[in-house]
């Protein structure tokens, strides 16, 4: 018993000391640094991820005790140093992303209205259909004014016309909705990405906007947004420019990766790029920036190198980084400055200020730093896909690449003598296929999580398409913007059409070959593990990196153990849409569901077919149905012999559809049995409400009702009321005990109303306070 203790002990100290080792190993490396960037995103996400509000000074209290205990850690105490600095560094993450929430306190309209509006048109964007998109900063509202008035809102102009000018005024008759939440819940919250980009509302106009008279009143506008509608007008007047010269989809194409307005881009290209792996070229990102950088940085120094002398005379590497740094910066200010654009600007800026300093320019230190300029300015960004896909990839290409260094450096040998084409051929190749099977690895576990798809080839989309967008899209795309103030642009976007066209051509064979794989939603817990683990793997250079391969593995164990079982029923959160889930389709109270919607629910469920609702032959002259104009004052206006009829007209219907499929009275309901055997019925007709309540197990109505007006309270009622508040809901059976029917669990997307972008689902118009009421499931 003895020896087994003293083996144990003797096992301790050396796993004791390979790990001191392994630390200072990582430490000497500078893993430290990197690591930073690390911890303060997971402190933003963890507070965006409460379902309460931490306030700015309670987080700073914690970030002062934090920090001050881990500078305080000395001599016996120094092994707490570490893991107090990675508290405070959480807690850091807090302050920033708390103190971001603050600052923007976005109002977000509270319900759906039509009002009057007048404001300064802050950015237009036109789409596919050539209607014309306003970013809106309102001036006022009246018939009615609005209590709660955002400061911004999103309108779209349906009607076609002249439009209207970046800083000019703008009118008219809107109908103003708030951005919608999630399709189901878990999914992406549009409120929450509208909150953090300050947008208020979205809407349309009734008819064609008019120009307001004059200046805004009483606004002198400053320097800061005077040069933002000069940049906003010549990011517009570029992407005009370019569309004009190419043309169609693919000009459309071309401008968006000059200046990311990506809304001119048919819904079918779109689709295509996504289904072949082809999206990441829509965004502004590390390829697109080092791209164009590479190419300015190559060409200008070759054309000073050709200058008789200037090369001893002058750094000329220095000066051709000098002319990259400034095309860089012009770049990013026509872009837009998208979370993905940002990232790659500032890699790209340290990388050429490294080259005036003779430093080595990708590492990752550089990526950290990045990552550390993005989580400080903006650290609401780290919750979108954009920031996560954006710097998997990135981090995994320079790791990539630094392993690769390191394993090369000194043992290459010059490639000389016969056959030296050739395999610098295939060297560059082989860099192709790498460099997209990392960056396909790094991503594809965002990919599931967030957008529910991965595509089956894209490897094979991106090996073909990156010398075309390597060699002739961005090369070409650079020239026509340097000869652009000089009308020159013609030629060369000619070239830079031809290219995408072949990209497209290989977006649609790669899309023929039906490889994309849906995988519905994934595990929380599976995914996070899987993150972190790819993190690890890829700072870590000591074998303290294999534990990143273990988090790897237990993330896919947690995959496969997880819970995959569908939902019985989805309701939207506008109450207009309900679906039956079965193991084979999705059957709605919709012939036609929206897209937008129905398409989140087919990923996010992995089903893709639809079944559509049968309709009943229309009701004959004499019917006992009430208009369907809702009229509050004769909502009890239907007698017993009309409501026996329609009650009589439902239970036959209902009794003569087994298929699980919803039939449907138009304009007045829709019914259907669910496969545990529920009755559910959507009233379209609020009138009916009181007629039809008792007469299903569950009844969702897409409008504001009287519940005291059902006689009974057999069903669970939805209402527009109940989902202003819980947003989309799903249904699920529960055993109801022995011999006891199914019971329903409710699952909202919404429980507690606390943070900043779901408070104004508990407005009270009526008495201008927000109102905690309790879930009514």
């Amino acid at each position: 018993m003895g020896e087994l203790t003293l083996a144990i002990g003797r096992r301790s100290q050396r796993l004791g000391a390979a790990l001191r080792e392994a630390v200072e190993q990582e430490r000497a490396f500078g893993h430290g640094f990197v690591l930073i960037p690390v911890l303060l995103a997971f402190g933003v996400l963890l507070w965006l991820s409460l379902p309460f509000d931490l306030g700015i000074a309670n987080l700073a209290l914690l970030l002062c005790i934090f920090g001050m205990a881990a500078i305080a850690c000395r001599r016996r105490f120094a092994p707490l140093r570490a893991p107090l600095g990675a508290a405070a560094l959480l807690a850091a993450g807090m302050v920033l992303v708390a103190a971001e929430a603050a600052r923007l306190d976005t109002v977000i309209l509270d319900a759906p209205v039509t009002t009057n509006l007048r404001g300064v048109v802050l950015s237009r964007e036109q789409d596919d259909r050539g209607r014309w998109r306003y970013g809106i900063e309102i001036k006022e509202t009246d018939k009615p004014r609005l209590r709660r008035q955002p400061l911004r809102v999103t309108v779209v102009a349906r009607n076609a016309g002249e439009p209207f000018a970046v800083g000019s005024t703008i009118k008219g008759r809107v109908r103003l909705s708030p951005p919608s939440g999630p399709a189901l819940p878990g999914l992406n919250d549009f409120a929450f990405d509208s909150f953090f980009r300050g947008i208020g509302a979205v809407g349309f106009f009734y008819g064609a906007p008019e120009s307001g008279e004059g200046a805004p009143s009483g606004q002198t506008p400053t320097l800061l947004s005077s040069l933002a509608t000069k940049v906003a007008m010549m990011r517009e007047a570029v992407g005009e420019r370019i569309r004009a010269a190419i043309g169609g989809d693919t000009g459309a194409l071309a401008a968006a990766l000059v200046t990311a307005e990506e809304r001119a881009i048919s819904r079918e290209t779109v689709e295509v790029l996504r289904q072949s792996g082809l999206a990441h070229v829509l965004a502004i990102s590390g390829l697109n920036m080092a791209l164009a950088a590479g190419t300015f940085l190559i060409g200008a120094r070759t054309v000073l190198s050709m200058v008789p002398g200037l090369a001893h005379r002058l750094p000329i590497k220095k000066i051709a980084a000098a002319g990259a740094l400034v095309m860089v910066c012009l770049y990013i200010l026509i872009s837009g400055g998208a979370v993905s654009a940002l990232r790659a600007w500032i890699m790209i800026s340290i990388m050429l200020v490294a080259v005036f300093f003779d430093r080595m320019s990708i590492s990752l230190r550089n990526v950290a730093l990045a990552s550390i300029v993005i989580v400080v300015t903006t650290p609401s960004a780290v919750a979108g896909p954009g920031f996560q896909m954006s710097f998997a990839a990135t981090l995994a290409l320079v790791a990539g690449y630094a392993r690769w260094r390191q394993r090369h450096t000194g043992s290459g040998r010059p490639v000389e003598g016969k056959g030296r084409g050739g395999r610098i051929a295939g060297s560059a190749a082989a860099g192709v296929i790498i460099t997209s099977l990392i960056g396909g690895l790094a991503t594809a576990v965002y990919s599931i999580a967030y957008f529910h798809r991965m595509p089956a080839y894209g490897l094979l989309a991106n090996v073909l398409t990156m010398p075309l967008i390597s060699i002739v899209v961005m090369p070409f795309g650079l020239f026509a913007m340097l000869l652009m103030p000089f009308g020159l642009e013609h030629y060369p976007l000619l070239a830079m059409g031809w290219g995408l066209d072949r990209m497209l051509d290989v977006a649609r064979f790669v899309t023929s070959l039906d490889g994309e794989v849906v995988t519905g939603r994934i595990g929380h817990l599976g995914f996070v593990l899987i993150a972190i683990g790819g993190v690890v793997l890829c700072v870590l250079r000591s074998w303290l990196a294999a534990s990143g391969a273990v988090l790897i593995l237990a993330g896919f164990v947690s995959l496969a153990f997880e819970d995959r079982s569908l939902p019985d029923i989805t309701i939207a959160e506008d109450g207009r849409l309900v679906g039956l889930v079965s193991d084979e389709a999705i059957a709605t109270n919709r012939l036609r569901p929206s897209d937008f919607l129905f398409s989140q629910w087919q990923r996010a469920l992995a089903l893709e077919k639809h079944a559509p609702p049968k309709a009943l032959q229309p009701a004959v002259a004499g019917d006992p149905y009430p208009a369907t104009k809702f009229d509050a004052k004769a909502s009890h206006s239907i007698d017993q012999k009309d409501a026996a009829a329609i009650r009589a007209d439902l239970s036959s219907a209902i009794a003569s559809n087994a298929d699980g499929t919803f039939v449907c009275r138009e304009k007045q309901w829709c019914a259907a049995r669910s496969r545990v055997g529920w009755t559910i019925i959507a009233i379209e007709n609020p009138r009916l409400f009181p007629v039809l309540c008792d007469q299903a197990d569950l009844v969702v109505i897409a409008a504001r009702i009287d519940a005291a007006s059902c006689p009974t309270v057999r069903a669970r009622i939805v209402s527009a009321e109940t989902l202003r508040r819980s947003g989309a809901i799903e249904v699920r059976a529960e055993p109801g005990g022995m011999h006891a029917p199914p019971t329903m669990h409710f699952r909202p997307a919404f429980t507690v109303l606390q943070r900043p972008w779901e408070r104004h689902r508990a407005y009270d118009w009526r008495s201008g306070t927000f109102v905690e009421a309790p879930q009514a499931f």
